[in-house]
């Protein structure tokens, strides 16, 4: 896991939050869209980054919600 803030990755035939450089997952979703909307709100909360990973495990989609001159919308 590269940086900090929260990570969508797979987890077998499931998806789960990881925070940045944490070894245990802390949450597991049955979908992927599930698990983003779950850390959008944690990541929200925390100021940080939501990193959204695809099946093979390289970052697809990046939004900042910190002190980004241009957060991302939603």
């Amino acid at each position: 896991m590269s940086g900090t803030g929260q990570h969508v990755v797979p987890r077998g035939n499931k998806w789960a939050i990881r925070k940045g450089g944490a070894e245990r997952v802390t949450r597991r979703f049955d979908t992927q869209a599930e698990a983003i909307s779950a850390a959008r709100e944690i990541a929200r909360k925390q100021r940080t980054e939501l990193l959204v990973h695809g099946r093979d495990g390289r970052i697809r989609e990046r939004n900042s919600y910190g002190r980004d001159r241009y957060p991302p919308p939603g």
